[in-house]
């Protein structure tokens, strides 16, 4: 019996080690393939255990993806606070997201690539996630409208704005899995340029038009 079996663990840190376990092998595996007996045992308890914490496989895979989701958004809120302009708070912002992703790459294989594949529970979980996170992104686009140059930017603008910011960091995690040896600065430069120059001229009123004569 492993040293942390016979200590006596308060609850919460006991919960803590189990859904670390949890994610390590659902990231692994995925989701149908993982095994309780394997999580139990990486955790230092036994099966009866897992369920009397955390009541099912689902339950387990539901806390696993609440704390990380907790966590992505608590790191991208703790530095989008006061910057020296709206595009350095932007900046802060992908850069703690990419952080998260390059640093927790299981944590993200769970939320990004299983989660939505799952049972409805788990669905409603991951699209609650994305709303908290989109709500995030879209307060920091608004900030970013009311510091520029133009008038406020208009609530379904910055909505726009931040499911096109959320949709391609999404899109660049699969990238970033393809290219480990991209740092989250520079891919956080990367995207900055591609997106700031359209998003500051959008968030100051300027917008494209279909050309005369065109349909």
């Amino acid at each position: 019996m492993s040293d942390i079996r016979r200590r006596r663990v308060p609850r919460p840190v006991r919960e803590q080690l189990i859904i670390d376990a949890a994610i390590g092998v659902f990231a692994k595996r995925g989701y149908h393939a993982s095994s309780v007996d394997e999580i139990a045992e990486l955790a230092g308890i036994t099966k009866p255990m897992v369920y009397l914490y955390l009541d099912s496989k689902e339950g387990l895979f539901l806390a696993c993806l609440r704390r990380e989701a907790e966590r992505l958004v608590a790191a991208f809120r703790a530095t989008t606070g006061p910057a020296p302009s709206p595009e350095l708070r932007l900046r802060a912002g992908l850069l703690a997201f990419f952080t998260f992703v390059t640093a927790h790459p299981d944590s993200w294989v769970v939320l990004h690539r299983q989660a939505s594949e799952l049972t409805p529970a788990i669905a409603a979980e991951l699209a609650r996630t994305r709303r908290a996170l989109l709500g995030e992104v879209s307060g920091l686009v608004r900030t970013c409208g009311a510091e520029g140059a133009g008038a406020a930017c208009p609530d379904d603008e910055a909505d726009f704005v931040a499911y096109t910011l959320v949709g391609a960091a999404d899109s660049l995690t699969d990238w970033m899995a393809l290219h480990p040896e991209e740092p989250p600065e520079r891919i956080t430069l990367r995207l900055m340029n591609m997106v700031w120059v359209g998003m500051r001229n959008v968030l100051d009123g300027e917008v494209w038009t279909t050309p005369a004569g065109e349909a």
